[in-house]
Parts: structure tokens; C-alpha cells; sequence
């Protein structure tokens, strides 16, 4: 049946994936684009997501691992890597958790970025999946 309501109507669900790989992305503190040529587009609401941690997270020192999209650890927060979520394996919630006060807007496209902090990682392979709409302007 089509939509026949007075409210525009956002489009399907969608989902965006990024990976992180040590032995391709390197662990030297900054910002590394985990989404390659991807984008999440302008005005997508990031509904909910997780991450899927393959091979544990190491640092020498340290380390941090935040995700963002939008701001800075808004997918994933700032967290030790030798403490949860990155010292074991296995999936993961995210910040966003499908209630509304956790949402993410984006202002414009966007991609999934990781950032390491603190000190570099020595290892590590885990990927980030968030499901989104894209509102109609």
C-alpha cells in the first residue's frame, strides 16, 4: 500500500560498513577512514550498529580506539584497548542504540573514522556496521 500520510517519509534502512586491519591500515596514532570511498550521506540518521572485534586490540604503551561519524567518539567512545570493547573478541554494542536519544545526525556526508590515541596499536582487526536512514530534505 503506498504512503498516503502528510509527513515525508524517511527511505529504507541502510547500512554502512568500515573495517579496521592492522596489518593494512597501521596502528600510528591519528585518524584512519575505515569506509575507503563510501560515504554516509548529509542528514542520515545513524539509527544503531556494532562492532565486530576479529583479533583483539594491542598497544605497546596505552593506546586508545574511539569510532565517530559525526563527532568524536560518537559511534564507539574513547576506551583503553586493553580494556572493553577491544581486549576480547567478538561483537560489540555502539553508542547509538536505536532510541532516540542515542541517534546520530550527520550535517553532510560523512564516513566512518577510528581514531588512535595515546599511543600507537602493535595489532587488531574489527569491523564497524551502523544502520541508517537518509531523511528527505
Amino acid at each position: 500500500m503506498p504512503y498516503t500520510g502528510g509527513y515525508p517519509r524517511a527511505t529504507e534502512l541502510q547500512v554502512a560498513r568500515g573495517r579496521y586491519d592492522f596489518s593494512v591500515d597501521g596502528g600510528a596514532v591519528g585518524t584512519i577512514d575505515l569506509t575507503r570511498d563510501a560515504q554516509i550521506p548529509a542528514n542520515a540518521i545513524i539509527l544503531g550498529g556494532f562492532v565486530e572485534v576479529d583479533t583483539a586490540l594491542t598497544s605497546g604503551g596505552a593506546g586508545t580506539m574511539a569510532v565517530s561519524v559525526e563527532g568524536a567518539g560518537d559511534i564507539v567512545a574513547a576506551a583503553a584497548v586493553s580494556g572493553a570493547p577491544w581486549s576480547t573478541t567478538g561483537r560489540k554494542s555502539t553508542v547509538p542504540a536505536f532510541t532516540g536519544a542515542t541517534t546520530v545526525k550527520t550535517t553532510q556526508a560523512r564516513k566512518i573514522q577510528a581514531t588512535i590515541a595515546t599511543a600507537a596499536l602493535t595489532a587488531g582487526v574489527f569491523d564497524v556496521v551502523v544502520v541508517f536512514v537518509e531523511l528527505p530534505d
